[in-house]
């Protein structure tokens, strides 16, 4: 995560948006390649499956923007509708509501504080927000497509959907805070994206950030083992 500061030179426009379409459809296909990877860990209860697709594509988002990280979310979705979901249109709609819910809050807020501290709240709100978004519709839509009562649907959102998103959301934040700059770093190294808009102070690396960051994927790591039964 960059220090705000001094502002540089940024490459020719047409040459930076041939980059950016580059730069964006490798994203989308590393996220789309993380989901299918995601679908071989066990399933948490009946259909809910972690999956950390939200980290590539909010590493997306804040690259290029909240919009970015909206775009990526529904190619990804409605390339797994086709190819290898078997919900159909509404489980897509659930999995753009979910994914856009965390990724494109959490690049709103860093757009807006592009710092270490602004990567953390934006990450944190997007699990929140994540969280609400996902209640409401799980409530609203798990009756018609599982079948299952929404009296029992009701039942399960404080026990099984609430701590579900928690997880998900916690264990795709610890993930970003720890690859964000290694994998940023790579791409800029690969002039896939620009460089800093920022010129940072100092280039060394903040190792009470990286435990918190640690900490973080630890934390929810374990957690998402637990519910899995694995551990």
């Amino acid at each position: 995560m960059s220090e705000p500061n001094i502002t540089v030179v940024s490459a020719p426009p047409a040459r930076m948006r041939v980059k950016t379409i580059a730069s964006l459809g490798m994203l989308t296909a590393v996220a789309y390649v993380v989901m299918l990877l995601s679908k071989m860990l066990p399933q948490v209860f009946y259909f809910l499956q972690l999956d950390v697709q939200a980290t590539v594509i909010t590493i997306g988002g804040f690259l290029f923007g909240p919009l970015a990280a909206a775009a990526i979310s529904i190619v990804v979705a409605v390339v797994e509708m086709f190819t290898v979901s078997e919900t159909g249109p509404i489980g897509c709609i659930m999995n753009v509501l979910a994914t856009v819910s965390f990724c494109c809050t959490a690049a709103f807020v860093y757009k807006k504080v592009h710092t270490r501290k602004g990567a953390v709240i934006g990450l944190t709100l997007g699990i929140a927000a994540q969280v609400a978004v996902m209640l409401l519709w799980n409530y609203l839509i798990t009756p018609i497509y599982q079948g299952i009562p929404r009296a029992e649907v009701a039942a399960m959102l404080p026990t099984v959907f609430l701590p579900f998103n928690l997880v998900k959301g916690g264990l795709n934040m610890g993930l970003i805070l720890v690859l964000y700059k290694p994998v940023v770093t790579a791409l800029r190294r690969a002039k896939l994206v620009p460089q800093s808009q920022t010129i940072v102070q100092s280039k060394k690396v903040n190792a009470g950030f990286l435990l918190f960051s640690l900490a973080v994927l630890a934390t929810f790591a374990a957690i998402a083992l637990v519910l899995m039964d694995i551990i």
